[in-house]
């Protein structure tokens, strides 16, 4: 199986706020890879993987970093493929801090910024899988059907809401 998206962990800690992410992938069938590599403490690896994701089959870079939170914006000073940042929920200000360093780049080093933690992870795997599909008419078409299950789960939720109150 191809991986076209990657994670990029500043910290093995960051592991647990991403298992909905992985579990979105799976369920599209998408291929990713899971790195730790962190923009301080790495910074060398983390550079040569952005360097060279792309000649490797990654399409879509996910960076996810706590507090100081430069990993993303590190990845993308490194290489042109689209680049999600996930700040993750850590230290004293629960991500605060993680999502001001992830979104405040500087002009010419995109980075797309999602929310604090597992919802943000989660959107980014899905995100990044829109990405892809758009080259890949069957992740395409597995996509649309994902948001049709999602919907229908919803009205069957309005469904037993609407009764329990007499609606």
């Amino acid at each position: 199986m191809q991986k076209p998206i990657a994670f990029l962990l500043g910290s093995d800690s960051d592991l647990p706020q991403l298992e909905g992410a992985f579990d979105a992938l799976r369920q599209l069938e998408v291929g990713f890879h899971v790195r730790v590599l962190s923009a301080h403490r790495s910074p060398d690896e983390a550079c040569a993987f952005a360097r060279d994701a792309a000649k490797n089959g990654v399409k879509v870079l996910i960076g996810v970093a706590g507090m100081a939170a430069h990993l993303a914006g590190t990845l993308a000073a490194h290489t042109t493929l689209p680049v999600l940042g996930v700040p993750a929920e850590a230290g004293p200000l629960r991500g605060a801090d993680a999502l001001l360093s992830t979104v405040m780049m500087p002009p010419g080093i995109p980075v797309g910024t999602l929310g604090i933690g597992s919802a943000g992870a989660r959107n980014a795997a899905l995100l990044a899988a829109r990405i892809v599909a758009l080259g890949d008419e069957k992740l395409a078409e597995r996509l649309r059907a994902a948001r049709e299950s999602d919907r229908k789960k919803t009205l069957e939720k309005d469904n037993k809401v609407r009764q329990q109150f007499d609606c």
